[in-house]
């Protein structure tokens, strides 16, 4: 029996069984008076006949007292509960997250570097969304789908880990790139539809202007969220290789972000910017998407009662049944 999901429909039936002790002592006491009495001046005359069943009366009073607390304990409809749960996604999501895999993600403002912190926080953000899909889309100097709209968090999860500086030419298209996610939720069905843009830098290249994607988002009713990340002042970049050993080489440098396209795609797409300075900001930014952008799921609970009161009253039967017989038989000469 598992004793988590047992429970008393009618608890306050419990109370009765402190009648038992009282019932018992009072049997205990009576007992004496059940019994008719003989008084003899001499029993020398008659043979001795010891015998061990009457001894054994107090057993029928036992009887009785528990028949009368499996009787109690029924009373209290003990019964297990098992609980099914099914959930329904009444309002699901589809996400986009757009992400910049420029050469500047490298800078180590944040640790290790931009990239690595934020392929952390994405996964972490990608788990806390069981029933929503995601896509990714990444942008440098151009952009593509690295992953289409999933619901498969394992594959998100693992394209996210793969992210890596060098598959794109150098720049950052942030028109682009919000392009590209638009264009993967155009065909969307879902009733809301977002997209989280990440850069680290200034719209430089790339042949769509941040401006017509804003407008495509706005008209397709696509929130964006977007994000700035680097801190404010100086920051390594990368800037060369060592022509030996093939490692970068890092420098100080001016930290520039495009915050004022950045809060206007934003504005215009009735989302939200942050800026991100460092690894903790990263994260609380994420979280706070997480908590302003929730699906609505319907939670149905099936309740299976297997009731046990049936079996306490057949063992109570029984045992009025077994006192009744051994009354009226074996007994019945001692009583």
């Amino acid at each position: 029996m598992n004793w988590n999901n047992f429970e008393f429909l009618n608890p306050e039936f419990l109370w009765l069984l402190i009648l038992i002790p009282l019932l018992a002592i009072w049997c205990f006491f009576i007992r004496k008076k059940d019994a008719a009495l003989l008084t003899m001046s001499s029993i020398k005359g008659f043979k001795a006949n010891s015998s061990f069943l009457p001894k054994l009366k107090p057993f029928l009073y036992l009887l009785r007292l528990v028949a009368l607390a499996f009787l109690f304990v029924a009373l209290a409809r003990p019964r297990n509960v098992s609980v099914s749960k099914k959930t329904k996604t009444n309002r699901g999501i589809d996400i986009v997250m757009a992400i910049d895999v420029s050469a500047s993600m490298l800078a180590r403002d944040l640790k290790p570097n931009r990239l690595e912190a934020l392929k952390k926080v994405a996964i972490n953000f990608v788990d806390r969304r069981p029933n929503d899909r995601i896509g990714i889309v990444v942008y440098a100097g151009e952009s593509f789908t690295q992953t289409p709209i999933t619901s498969d968090k394992g594959i998100v999860k693992r394209t996210i880990s793969e992210l890596k500086w060098g598959q794109l030419e150098g720049g950052t298209a942030i028109g682009m790139g919000l392009g590209s996610a638009v264009n993967r939720l155009k065909e969307s069905t879902a009733k809301s539809k977002i997209i989280i843009l990440l850069t680290d830098g200034v719209n430089n290249s790339g042949n769509i202007d941040p401006r017509t994607a804003t407008e495509l988002a706005k008209e397709l009713e696509i929130k964006t969220y977007t994000i700035g990340i680097g801190t404010n002042g100086m920051a390594d970049f990368p800037w060369s290789k060592d022509p030996r050993t093939g490692k970068l080489q890092f420098r100080k440098q001016q930290v520039e972000i495009d915050e004022a396209l950045l809060k206007k795609i934003a504005s215009e797409t009735a989302g939200k910017y942050f800026r991100a300075t460092d690894n903790t900001s990263l994260k609380e930014i994420y979280d706070e998407i997480d908590s302003l952008e929730k699906t609505n799921i319907e939670e149905f609970k099936y309740y299976n009662y297997q009731e046990k009161y049936r079996i306490l009253v057949f063992f109570a039967l029984g045992l009025l049944v077994f006192e009744f017989i051994l009354r009226n038989t074996i007994f019945k000469s001692f009583i």
